[in-house]
């Protein structure tokens, strides 16, 4: 067993495990914003051509401002809530830690950018 101030935090298994979940929350994110998309472009009409954005129905531009970020916003939580687990069982957490906050922080830098598509309506 290791102490959390040791710097022995080498797991491949847990490190794959991670990485695999961090890819499969991003892909979710960006299939919700895809869908956004598609369907604010599917749904649009003739008002949308003096507009700066194709999206321009108030419907997809909340889902593709709010839907990405909320699942990276999940996503985040249950890889803390991971790590948590995992630190419980005395496992290398700081790996799920870190993939974590990464998730947060893509949720945060999501979030400034999507509030262009917010003011605009």
């Amino acid at each position: 067993m290791t102490q959390d101030v040791e710097k022995r935090w080498r797991d491949p298994a847990t490190f794959r495990s991670a990485m695999w979940y961090a890819a499969i929350v991003v892909a979710i994110a960006l299939l919700v914003m895809a869908v956004a998309v598609v369907w604010g472009l599917a749904v649009s009409d003739d008002r949308c051509v003096e507009e700066s954005f194709a999206v321009c129905t108030a419907p997809a531009k909340q889902i593709l401002a709010f839907g990405p970020p909320l699942v990276l916003l999940i996503g985040g939580l249950g890889a803390l809530l991971r790590a948590y687990c995992t630190w419980r069982r005395h496992g290398t957490w700081p790996i799920w830690q870190g993939v974590g906050w990464a998730l947060l922080v893509g949720m945060i830098v999501f979030l400034m950018f999507s509030f262009g598509v917010l003011v605009g309506s």
